[in-house]
């Protein structure tokens, strides 16, 4: 008994560090991969650098992105899910 209590203020730490910090982490990871699966040609789209423009054409892993300057080939993680959302509400 006297090792749990000893134990416990350790156990209850990685207790908090999961539900604020590991926990948030993965469910975000997970959205992003949904978000990079559900793209469509023609989805308007922000990169994580700040590129704006419009999906062209899509493969596995990559994506194709039509700028004003032209044509960019891409990886799907690229694309910044927060701010193509918020142009999406635009």
């Amino acid at each position: 008994m006297e090792q749990l209590t000893q134990f416990a203020p350790f156990i209850l730490m990685f207790v908090v560090i999961y539900f604020f910090m590991i926990r948030p982490q993965q469910k975000r990871a997970k959205s992003e991969k949904e978000f990079e699966n559900s793209l469509k040609v023609g989805d308007k789209v922000i990169t994580k650098s700040g590129l704006h423009g419009k999906v062209a054409e899509l493969a596995e892993t990559t994506v194709v992105v039509e700028t004003m300057a032209g044509k960019l080939k891409m990886e799907r993680s690229a694309i910044s899910m927060e701010m193509s959302a918020s142009l999406a509400k635009k």
